[in-house]
């Protein structure tokens, strides 16, 4: 009878010992809310908005450790629409991310699949819609640096390196997949970021190759949502941040340029924009953000954007600009759900060359037909 006890002990141990070593965890943010803009289309519009301040998703992921400091891992990520349960990209279930790869403690991480690229790794979490706030409604134009991770790339291998002193750096490399033409729709791109105390700097770089759709099964896709709602020949797009923090407050500034080569599409909110064949469009991005927090449970942030845009090609040229102001107030009711008020501003100015006069274009949210768009919202957001 001892003999037994000792060995259903051992047993015992060594399961819970190799439960230990491996885990599985799901996770993810809900996040729903009533939307008032003025100007949608020419009309003022209420709807039930999902992800008006943070993306929507579920996802899975897991960690073995192999010893050694070595560590196996996967992520299966997938955004949806809260309001009709229908996922984000049509015949795609993990549509943001899926992936595998080895972790080592010293060395830094290597994993293949489908997978965010440098700019949302680096620099995103400086933007007021980036990981840093997650407020969707204040992406930049098209979100065309990507720092509201509008696509991740597909056919990926991506590495990390390890936390060095507060310095980390990583690249990633996307194939085209098609065998006749290596460089038909693929990407890649590299950054890099340092933390010393309270001060947080980055800096990171993409750029796609012919990712006009016509390899569909290329390293990135047009025309749905999680995936670029600008698409072109060439696509080139860096920058930098940096924020500080002192005690309750955090203010930063991001920087981004793109430049896009021979646009062919572009959307906004799932709205088509028109744009003439043959466009060159070069965007630089300014933007300064802060956040208060006036007691551990109620926050305020404010952020504001200009983006001075160039447009170039055959049909004529433009000098299309935004301006973009954002407030939000944030409360807390427990660790893991929240409630938020924003309002969101923007006013544009110039034009597209001959597509005619810019209209404003507040991120997810269909184009005003007019230099002028209002949006507010009030939600709540549930993470787990």
């Amino acid at each position: 009878m001892k003999k037994t006890l000792l060995i259903a002990g051992i047993l015992g141990t060594f399961a819970a010992s190799a439960q230990a070593q491996s885990s599985v965890t799901l996770y993810g943010t809900l996040d729903a809310g009533l939307v008032y803009t003025n100007n949608s289309g020419g009309h003022n519009n209420w709807q039930q908005g999902s992800g008006s301040v943070s993306d929507t998703y579920f996802g899975l992921k897991g960690n073995e450790d192999l010893g050694g400091g070595l560590h196996a891992l996967f992520k299966l990520e997938s955004g949806f629409n809260l309001n009709n349960g229908r996922f984000n990209e049509s015949n795609t279930m993990f549509n943001r991310q899926a992936y595998v790869g080895l972790q080592h403690d010293q060395y830094g991480t290597v994993t293949l699949g489908r997978q965010y690229d440098s700019m949302v790794d680096y620099l995103s979490p400086f933007a007021e819609a980036g990981a840093g706030y997650g407020n969707n409604l204040s992406a930049h134009p098209f979100d065309n640096d990507n720092l509201d991770h509008s696509f991740s790339i597909k056919n990926s291998v991506k590495y990390q390196s390890a936390n060095y002193a507060g310095f980390k750096f990583g690249g990633l490399y996307g194939f085209s997949n098609d065998a006749g033409d290596f460089s038909n729709n693929r990407a890649w791109s590299a950054g890099a970021s340092y933390s010393n105390g309270p001060l947080n700097v980055a800096a990171a770089y993409l750029q796609l190759n012919n990712s006009r759709n016509l390899n569909a099964n290329g390293a990135v896709s047009a025309g749905q949502s999680n995936n670029a709602n600008l698409t072109a020949e060439l696509q080139r797009t860096f920058g930098a941040g940096v924020n500080y923090t002192y005690g309750p407050a955090t203010v930063g500034f991001v920087w981004t340029n793109t430049h896009y080569d021979n646009l062919i599409a572009a959307s906004q909110g799932g709205t088509s924009v028109v744009l003439p064949g043959n466009t060159n469009l070069h965007l630089n991005n300014f933007e300064l953000n802060g956040r208060y927090a006036l007691t551990p449970a109620l926050s305020l942030d404010a952020a504001y954007t200009y983006t001075d845009g160039k447009t170039s090609g055959t049909n004529g040229s433009g000098d299309p600009k935004w301006h973009t102001v954002s407030l939000q107030a944030d409360y807390s009711l427990s660790k893991r759900t929240d409630v938020y008020v924003e309002g969101v501003y923007q006013h544009a100015s110039g034009d597209l060359g001959n597509a005619g006069a810019n209209v404003a274009m507040i991120n997810t949210l269909s184009p005003s037909s007019t230099q002028n768009q209002v949006a507010a919202t009030v939600g709540l957001r549930h993470r787990f």
